[in-house]
């Protein structure tokens, strides 16, 4: 479709194969260490009592959750997003050099801890709820499809709640725009791009410190 229209908001296919690979393999690797913590599938856990074995067994439990459910099935996806990354890095008008590299590189990392941190606090809530949390999938799967795609393709409201609110936008886009050459929105300095990732490692020790709390205030339903 992008060749057909000649781009997206001013971007080319290979600047939106940048955003779209690195986004998803991103998302697919943090699926495969993470996908213990998943909603549905702490939920099943907390619903059946099952999570309880987790708390009797000599072994950390967060070490047990990330290896209920390591699904190497994932593991063609990460080739169709390292792909489609790939086709984006030769495509994009990227200066090569150990600068870019470090900063896709910290891209990435940022987005597997930041959408693992949702995981982890979708999985906790499910200590009081049992059931997942709907609302969380609009912040993972649709935070991952949102950042995508430029985010100047976006309304106002919805570029800067997941700017500002919501840092997703710190993830990639803005460490795109700064190796792309493009100034960065509503006025931003050129730091904001560099310091962006580091959004991801907060919001994953934030994450974990809300585990804790749901670890000890977990009763078990009685099954």
């Amino acid at each position: 479709m992008l060749p057909r229209f000649g781009g997206l908001g001013g971007w080319t296919l290979g600047e939106i194969c940048l955003l779209y690979g690195l986004a998803e393999l991103a998302f697919v690797l943090m699926d495969i260490l993470f996908g213990g913590f998943d909603a549905p599938n702490l939920s099943t856990h907390v619903r059946t009592g099952s999570f309880s074995t987790f708390l009797l067994r000599p072994a950390p439990l967060t070490l047990q959750v990330f290896a209920s459910d390591f699904a190497l099935r994932r593991i063609p996806r990460v080739l169709l997003a390292a792909a489609i990354a790939g086709y984006g890095l030769t495509h994009a008008p990227l200066a090569a050099g150990p600068e870019t590299a470090a900063l896709l590189g910290a891209a990435v990392l940022g987005m597997i801890c930041f959408f693992g941190g949702l995981f982890v606090i979708g999985g906790t809530l499910t200590f009081w709820t049992v059931d997942s949390v709907e609302a969380m999938n609009v912040l993972t799967y649709g935070g991952r499809t949102l950042i995508s795609y430029p985010m100047d393709i976006y309304s106002a409201w919805l570029r800067r709640t997941f700017t500002y609110l919501i840092p997703a936008a710190f993830l990639s886009y803005l460490p795109a725009l700064h190796l792309l050459g493009r100034p960065l929105p509503d006025g931003l300095p050129g730091w904001a791009a560099l310091i962006g990732p580091l959004a991801g490692p907060l919001v994953l020790a934030g994450a974990f410190a809300f585990w804790r709390v749901g670890v000890r205030r977990y009763q078990g339903t009685g099954t």
